[in-house]
């Protein structure tokens, strides 16, 4: 038997009519498209919701807890943003002041004597002002 260029080998006649390529991949994603379903359908309703994120409370989501729950929030967001502010205001003070002197002041009074801030602002409830004269830094941490 001998090959001729640009003919089929014996045997290959299935592969070189189209009537029977087209049915094989039709079958196929009739074959793949229900097992791509099944795995996708999973029911994943019976895992516990886990608190966690931003708005996360200790509350059950009660729409009757609504009320209590936007004001303790709105409460820690004003803390969280009462220690930001703070806190960047004395970094920009000390900033200065080290441009200005070459060095980082010896405590937060200093600041205030100086007129670099006007007064030592106070540390929301529960928390105070921890200044690092070396780094020339200020935390606030819990009391």
């Amino acid at each position: 038997m001998s090959f001729t260029p640009g003919r089929p080998l014996p045997g290959s006649f299935i592969f070189g009519c189209p009537r029977y390529i087209e049915p094989m991949k039709t079958l196929r994603w009739l074959l793949l498209a229900p097992l791509l379903l099944a795995a996708g359908c999973g029911d994943n309703s019976n895992k516990p919701a886990t608190p966690g994120g931003t708005n996360a409370t200790a509350a059950d989501g009660s729409p009757l807890n609504a009320p209590a729950d936007y004001l303790r929030g709105l409460a820690s967001g004003k803390q969280s943003a009462v220690k930001t502010v703070d806190t960047t205001s004395l970094d920009k003070a000390i900033q200065l002041f080290n441009v200005d002197r070459g060095r980082n002041p010896k405590d937060l009074d200093e600041l205030a004597q100086q007129k670099y801030i006007p007064k030592i602002p106070d540390a929301p409830y529960g928390m105070k002002l921890v200044y690092d004269a070396d780094a020339g830094t200020v935390k606030v941490v819990p009391q």
